[in-house]
């Protein structure tokens, strides 16, 4: 049975937004493993505001109903579109940061920073992405933790390897440069950093050098994705993920382009089903276009999607860290065909708990293959979900972190 801590900590998070709604892979991380620990701890987190400021409001009030305090900061974060998006990029030629490390990083969030410290006496800091060690390293007094969602080197490092644009190579390997030394220098000033897997882990500590790395895996909440007993339709291959994200753009563009018409001369009633938040317009004009492809935006929730499909498809070819996305699928059920890079970093063995396709031609025939044996996947998916349960699931994970805050924070705090 668990015990409760010996002391409560104050613990104040720096974030890009507010983790609420639920509606990306990092948010999901971010509350499921903060609000079990809230009613046993002072937790204060600070973020710009977003763009939608009725989202914002909701979810600043959502995050003070679950014990919370959000602090938020009077900047909203700059387009990534338009003519000014990309003077930014050129601009950025002129800086040592990476863009996305010089653009989220500012006077306001230093100041915030700096107005909380003055105010509170904080026993932790916690960066909610290692872009923002950038404002903590400089500002924050007293110890803090980087939550490392991903190695951002090794994702560039895999943009610049499938992209095909000379010019747009170029960029993205400076960029990529930039994170590498970036990366290095922040994981060596932080007082621990929190990987989500074991190969995140050994990159930072073999290629960066980091002197302090736990482990912290992504999970999920098994009570609330269960299979519930639904017919599934072989038929029909879902596509899941945030679709403002670069690597998930990149898969869907695949599956447009290469897999999915290769699926259709062979299974001419298999349907495609991309479901995923804010997709750029581009996208839904190019699902509009495709024969048999729906494109489902920003749901409630997923779960019926995962429910009803008759297998997920993660055709990734960049990221980095681990993917929620196939740990809710197996928990529900629902059979995952994956890229090695989709499946890295989870406790998941190819042709046991999952399928695995790495090229356009394997990913097309193991859908086929998924709709003409739907009981197979199945039977795979079943495999897949134990594993899930034992090592996933969010209630354990977060009293690992918990044990990592109680082991960084000041010896002689006692919260306040």
């Amino acid at each position: 049975m668990a015990t409760e801590p010996s002391r409560a900590l104050h613990v104040a998070v720096i974030d890009e937004e507010l983790p609420y709604p639920q509606n990306s892979g990092k948010r999901i991380r971010t509350l499921n493993l903060l609000r079990p620990l809230a009613r046993r701890h002072r937790i204060t987190y600070l973020a710009y505001r977003g763009a939608d400021e009725a989202e914002t409001r909701a979810a600043a009030d959502f995050l003070i109903e679950e014990g919370i305090t959000p602090v938020l900061i009077d900047r909203v974060l700059p387009s990534k579109a338009g003519a000014a998006f990309y003077g930014r990029l050129m601009w950025n030629l002129l800086s040592s940061l990476p863009y996305s490390v010089q653009v989220h990083n500012s006077r306001a969030l230093q100041n915030a920073i700096r107005q909380v410290a003055a105010e509170h006496k904080i026993d932790l800091w916690q960066c909610e992405w290692t872009p923002y060690g950038h404002s903590l390293a400089h500002v924050a007094p007293g110890p803090w933790v980087a939550m490392a969602h991903n190695v951002e080197t090794k994702i560039w490092q895999r943009y610049g390897e499938s992209e095909s644009n000379l010019l747009k190579r170029g960029y993205i390997r400076v960029q990529r440069r930039k994170f590498e030394r970036f990366e290095r220098r922040m994981f060596a000033l932080a007082d621990r950093t929190i990987a989500v897997s074991s190969s995140d882990a050994r990159i930072a500590e073999q290629q960066f050098g980091a002197r302090d790395v736990a482990i912290v895996d992504n999970g999920v909440d098994v009570a609330h994705f269960h299979p519930d007993g639904s017919t599934r339709d072989p038929h029909r291959v879902l596509f899941l993920g945030s679709l403002d994200w670069r690597p998930n753009l990149d898969a869907a563009t695949q599956l447009l382009d290469h897999i999915f018409p290769e699926v259709l001369a062979q299974e001419p009633r298999a349907r495609l089903s991309l479901v995923g938040r804010k997709p750029p317009r581009w996208l839904v004009k190019r699902a509009a276009e495709s024969p048999r492809v729906e494109l489902i935006a920003d749901v409630p929730d997923v779960r019926p999607y995962l429910r009803a499909c008759g297998t997920m498809t993660v055709p990734l070819r960049i990221g980095g860290g681990s993917r929620l996305k196939i740990i809710e699928a197996l928990a529900a059920e629902c059979p995952v065909i994956s890229t090695s890079i989709g499946a890295e970093g989870l406790n998941l063995t190819p042709g046991a708990h999952y399928t695995e396709a790495n090229s356009d031609r394997e990913m097309a025939a193991a859908i086929v293959d998924a709709v003409r044996r739907p009981e197979h996947q199945r039977a795979i998916a079943r495999q897949g979900r134990q594993v899930v349960v034992e090592h996933h699931d969010w209630s354990i994970l977060a009293r690992r972190l918990e044990t990592l805050w109680l082991t960084h924070a000041g010896t002689d705090s006692l919260g306040s």
